[in-house]
Order: C-alpha cells, then sequence, then structure tokens
C-alpha cells in the first residue's frame, strides 16, 4: 500500500502511474538545501527544460497531515520565469513556513497553462460521511478560483461511489466529471483509503492533471455502502415507477422539489429528524393541504400525500402539488394538458422549483393574467383552450375573494375556535399522551386547514396587489406602504417587546420556537434570555410610515379595471380582503404553533419522566403518541421502540445526498 506524504513527496509518487489522470513532472529542494546550497539549487532550476512559467509551490512536513491539512496556510507564487523570480518566489514560501525545520520542502512545476476546469475533489463527503465523490469546480480557468473562494462560476458535483464503472463514459453525465471520477477511484485504490482531498485541473490539451492529494480529515465513522447503495436503489426505483400515468391524477410524469408548494426544506429543513417529519406529515402535508384545496375550488387531491421522504429527506411530489392548483371546473382533458405543461417548463428550468407558482403555474386570477397567460400559444393551446382557464381561474378567484361568502372568513372564525379550544384541553384532567392527541387533532380541523386557506387567500391577495403594480395602477412605492401598513404577527411582536413587561411579552410570545416543528429547539419562555436582549428602559419610539391612499384618479383606473376582468368591483371590499386575509396568514400560523409547540413540550415532559432526553424524542415518530392514545401499551416500551427505529433510521438520512430537484430516477 502506497502512503500520503508531502505535497511534493505525494506527486512524485503518483507521477506517470495514473491511467486516468496525468501528474505534472517537479523539481523539489529543502528550505536547508537553498541555505547551505543556494548556487547548486538555483541552476539546476534555471537547467530545467520545461521551457516554460513555473509555480512555486509550499510543501511543509506540517501540511497535509491526516490531524490537520491546513489547505491554503502557506504561501505558493504562480507564473514566475528567470531567475530573479524564482529566488524571490522561493523567498517567499520559505517565509510563510511558521517554523525553521531545514526538511520542510519547496516544489517547483511548469505551470499549467489554459485551464478550462478546475477544482477540489473529496472521495467522501465530508459533511454527511456518505458514500459520494464531491466536486466543487469553477470553469474561468483561474487553478485558484476553488481553493482561494473567488471562483465566479462554482458548480458542485455529486456522485455516488458504486455507481463508478471502469469505462470512460457514463450515460447522461459531464465527460468531464465521469473522468474525474475514475481517477478519484483509481488515487483510492492506489493509497489505500476512501478519504482523500484532491485538487484537480483540466487543461485545453483535454488532459486531467491531479495538482495535489492529501487526507481528508474526518471525525466520524463512514457510512456503510452497501445499505447506503441499497437505499439509493429504493429511491431509485421509487422515482422510476412514478414516472407514468396514475390513476385520478393529471401528468405523464413527475418532479421531485424540496421547495415547491409548502416548502419542506424551509419549514423542516433537508435531513429533519424523525419527529419534525412526522409531525409536518400529520398536521399539514399527508391530507390537510388537499382538504384546503378541494375547499377552496381546486381539483379533489384528498388522499394524495403531498409530501413523500426519501430515506428520511423531505420531498414535494410536484405533480401532486401541480394538480391541486387546476381549477375543479375545468374540463380533464385540459386539466392533463395543463399539468404537462407546468411539469414540462420545471424541467427545462429546474431552478424554478422554489418558485414554481410565480413564475410557472397560473393559479388564481389577476388583472394581468390575460397578457401573461398568453404565453401558452406558444406551446400549442388554443384560444378557446386559454380562454377556458382564464375563465375557470377567475371564477374560482371571485369565490375565493368574496367579501360575503368567502371562504377566508369562516377560516378566519376556524383560527379564534382554535384559540378558544386550547384552554379547555390544556387544563383539562387528561393524561399527558391524551392532551397532545388532542392538541393535534385540533390543530389539523381548526388550526392548520384555515391557515391554509388564509394562506391561499393571502397569496391570492398579494398577486392580485402586484398585479396593480404591472397595470400601472399603483407604483412600487404603493405597495411597499400598503405592506408596511399591515399588522403582522412580527410587527406586533416588536411593539409588544417595547411595551409590555417581561411576564406579559412571555405569556403571549412564549410558545414560538425558532425550529417550529424541533423538540430540541428551545421555547421563548424555556430560554428567554438566549432570544432576547431586556432593557430596563424600552425605545417606545415609533417609526413613521407612509400612509397608503389611493387617488381619485387611480380609484377610478382600479374600478374600471375590475369590471373589465370580471372581479369584484366593490374596491373598498377587494382591499379589505387583501389586508384581512394577510394579517390572518400570520395570525393563523402564531395560534396553531400554539397547539403544536404545546404538544411538542408535553412530549419532552413525558420523555423526561421515563429517563428519556430531549434529543432522544427527536427521533420519536408522532405516530407513536396515536398508538397510545387507541391503547393500554407501556409508554415507555413504544417511546423507546419507535426511538431506537428512528435512529437506525436517521444514520442512513445523514449520510445521504440527493438533488433538490428530482427529475428523474437517474438523478438519484
Amino acid at each position: 500500500m502506497n502512503r500520503l506524504g508531502t505535497k511534493a513527496d505525494t506527486l512524485k509518487l503518483l507521477y506517470g502511474k495514473l491511467k486516468y489522470a496525468t501528474v505534472l513532472p517537479q523539481y523539489t529542494f529543502t528550505a536547508g538545501e537553498w541555505k547551505s546550497a543556494f548556487e547548486k539549487v538555483k541552476n539546476e532550476f534555471l537547467a530545467l527544460d520545461w521551457n516554460q512559467k513555473v509555480i512555486v509551490r509550499s510543501s511543509s512536513l506540517a501540511e497535509d497531515t491526516s490531524e490537520n491539512s491546513q489547505a491554503g496556510k502557506y504561501e505558493s507564487i504562480a507564473d514566475i520565469s528567470g531567475e530573479e523570480e524564482f529566488v524571490q518566489a522561493v523567498e517567499k514560501v520559505i517565509a510563510s513556513y511558521d517554523d525553521d525545520n531545514a526538511a520542510n520542502q519547496i516544489l517547483v512545476q511548469p505551470m499549467l497553462s489554459q485551464v478550462l476546469i478546475c477544482g477540489v475533489a473529496f472521495t467522501l463527503d465530508p459533511n454527511t460521511m456518505g458514500n459520494y465523490y464531491v466536486i466543487n469546480y469553477d470553469e474561468d480557468g483561474s487553478t485558484s478560483a476553488i481553493t482561494s473562494g473567488q471562483g465566479a462560476k462554482n458548480k458542485l458535483y455529486y456522485r455516488f461511489k458504486a455507481n463508478i464503472q471502469r469505462r470512460e463514459t457514463e450515460k447522461a453525465q459531464p465527460e468531464s466529471m465521469n473522468r474525474l471520477c475514475l481517477a478519484l477511484k483509481e488515487l483510492e485504490e492506489f493509497f489505500g483509503q476512501n478519504n482523500l482531498d484532491v485538487e484537480f485541473a483540466f487543461a485545453s490539451d483535454n488532459e486531467l492533471y491531479i495538482l495535489q492529494v492529501r487526507p481528508l480529515c474526518i471525525r466520524k465513522e463512514t457510512a456503510d455502502l452497501s445499505r447506503q447503495k441499497q437505499e439509493l436503489e429504493r429511491i431509485k426505483n421509487k422515482i422510476a415507477c412514478a414516472q407514468t400515468r396514475k390513476p385520478f391524477l393529471c401528468g405523464e410524469k413527475t418532479v421531485y422539489s424540496v421547495m415547491t408548494d409548502w416548502n419542506p426544506a424551509e419549514m423542516i429543513g433537508i435531513r429533519p429528524k424523525p419527529l419534525a417529519l412526522s409531525l409536518y406529515q400529520e398536521i399539514i402535508t399527508d391530507s390537510v393541504w388537499a382538504y384546503q384545496r378541494d375547499n377552496y375550488g381546486y381539483r379533489n387531491l384528498r388522499s394524495f400525500p403531498l409530501m413523500v421522504d426519501f430515506a428520511g429527506l423531505p420531498y414535494i411530489d410536484v405533480r401532486v402539488s401541480f394538480n391541486s392548483f387546476i381549477p375543479a371546473e375545468l374540463e380533464e382533458t385540459l386539466s392533463e394538458k395543463l399539468v404537462n405543461y407546468y411539469i414540462d417548463r420545471l424541467v427545462e428550468n429546474p431552478g424554478k422549483h422554489d418558485k414554481a407558482e410565480f413564475d410557472i403555474v397560473f393559479s388564481c386570477y389577476t388583472l394581468d393574467l390575460p397578457e401573461r397567460i398568453q404565453i401558452l400559444k406558444g406551446y400549442d393551446f388554443s384560444e378557446e383552450e386559454i380562454s377556458q382557464i382564464i375563465d375557470a381561474l377567475r371564477n374560482v378567484t371571485n369565490h375565493i375573494i368574496d367579501h360575503k361568502n368567502g371562504l377566508w372568513r369562516k377560516d378566519y372564525e376556524k383560527i379564534e375556535e382554535l384559540g378558544r379550544r386550547y384552554s379547555e384541553i390544556t387544563e383539562s384532567s387528561l393524561s399527558k399522551t391524551e392532551k397532545i392527541y388532542w392538541l393535534l387533532e385540533d390543530c389539523k380541523r381548526y388550526g392548520t386547514l384555515p391557515f391554509a386557506g388564509l394562506a391561499r387567500a393571502a397569496f391570492i391577495a398579494v398577486q392580485i396587489l402586484k398585479s396593480l403594480e404591472s397595470c400601472g395602477i399603483i407604483t412600487k412605492n404603493d405597495y411597499e406602504a400598503f405592506m408596511s401598513g399591515i399588522n403582522t404577527v412580527s410587527s406586533n411582536m416588536n411593539q409588544d417587546f417595547k411595551e409590555l413587561s417581561k411576564s406579559a411579552f412571555l405569556k403571549k410570545y412564549g410558545h414560538l420556537r425558532p425550529g417550529t416543528y424541533d423538540i430540541t429547539s428551545l421555547r421563548y419562555d424555556e430560554a428567554p434570555e438566549l432570544y432576547f436582549e431586556w432593557k430596563e428602559t424600552a425605545d417606545t419610539t415609533e417609526k413613521k410610515q407612509e400612509e397608503f391612499r389611493l387617488s381619485l384618479q387611480q380609484l377610478n383606473l382600479l374600478k374600471e379595471k375590475l369590471v373589465r376582468n370580471g372581479l369584484t368591483n366593490d374596491i373598498l371590499e377587494l382591499m379589505d380582503f387583501v389586508e384581512t386575509v394577510i394579517e390572518g396568514r400570520e395570525y393563523g400560523k402564531f395560534v396553531f404553533t400554539r397547539n403544536l409547540s404545546e404538544a411538542i413540550r408535553l412530549i419532552g415532559e413525558i420523555g423526561e419522566e421515563e429517563g428519556i432526553s430531549r434529543e432522544e424524542c427527536a427521533f420519536l415518530n408522532i405516530h407513536a403518541i396515536y398508538e397510545l392514545y387507541a391503547s393500554s401499551k407501556d409508554i415507555r416500551t413504544v417511546f423507546y421502540h419507535s426511538i431506537r427505529q428512528g435512529e437506525e433510521n436517521y444514520r442512513m438520512t445523514e449520510s445521504m445526498t440527493l438533488p433538490p430537484v428530482i427529475l428523474g430516477a437517474e438523478d438519484v
């Protein structure tokens, strides 16, 4: 087995030995030799027949060890030519060493010209210990773009190790990355270790150059390769099976995304613990989300979970999401065509997955919709089909924004009811598991369901408001003045922090926690000093806000636009709707999270009583509580079984990496 040494020794060992990459020739000497045999070293350098510029590189004995790489700590001087520049460069490199060890080396190599791609590759994911080649590269031609952090075109590429075959090309993968992965595999075999940190470059001669190999410092155990491969195969098969038509669902295929629709990446994170994941599924994405869309006049997607998890990584099933934005009245053939259009546009522009409803989907009627929707003409939609879509969107929007009968009014009332029922549950004689059960059941029925409705109405409200700006009825300043005048939980909280006593403030806001679904994230009332800096005298001065007011001309123009577009023509009712639902969305979340937060707190209390830490409870699946509610099983036994299973599964979750948008099985 070959052993890694200094930068210079390692490259010398590799010189001429690699099949898939090249190592540049070198001239190496020590700091001691530079001092004792200066003329000899200088003359040997001048006698080199490379006939091009060189790079003078550090190769300290303290560099690139298994304990500490110290990458980039010492000087390397590029584009050196001639005796004078060489001497100056060597002096600078030696001066950068922080010890006087005469055995420290100076490495001289030809300077690569016309570099096309350069970067750093790890033969193990240092963040997750997953069995991936992780390649951070840049295409701006600088060999130091990545290591210096200055690259303007940085890209990140992952490849699972078990997929690397002894062949020159891999279908659907960049040829350069295929060659690099083969070279990385070769280096692992050469040194007999899987934790390498490799600097590389592709030059204009189409050659891959290895510029440095050092140990990758790791502190944890590497994930089991065979189990990881097994898990990825299951995910791949699941996604492959999904790329077909499904009963009661429009669309020929699907896409998975971490940020579309209910945005799990933001709400619970990329790798949530089992409790957070199962809570999010239970109170929102399993069924509540679909009930809300159906209630508001969109397609009935009940019984279709919105979110799936791939080895614990949460993804939105985008086909299901896009179906849920189709008005229920739209006939099936046109609905199918529209969903396929949405999916195809996302496949073309996967970077829009976090703003698909803004940039791809038509989910509501706005004053600029008739112009925006004309894009469909370029995708084989007829005038009649576009007209049908416009009419359906107008009808569903009018149904939602109706001032007297709109469901948003009932949803606001349900949120208020949740607040009233909270005390009844928490102050009852129910056991803790029963309280958790009813807090979550109430949270779904009177919390997340109406919240989802208010959030949908608020989205439409904001889109209508923005369309007033795009149509020239209001200015950007008008829009900002209107939005800043809305009383949100955040603005009220800031004001209350200035005006209320500490105890009163925490009574009102204490249930909030930065990680809404995370039991290890302390509530405000559990660690107030961690989140707030309490002062004796609070500053109560208010910043003057610009008042939103429509001119007579704007009012007339708006009324005319509303009538022409077939929306409600009562401007006061419309603006009241916009303001109320935006405020309602924030208020709804504030209220339903109290139920959720109290349920999480009680889980922690049960865990403490059973000798189980809060950190361990994070691996619990919420279904354990439902199991306890409907049985006489022992709490400790049920908790431990669920937690141990969760811990086992999460070890795999931690090691997994998947792209933020999965377009097909091969992306796995």
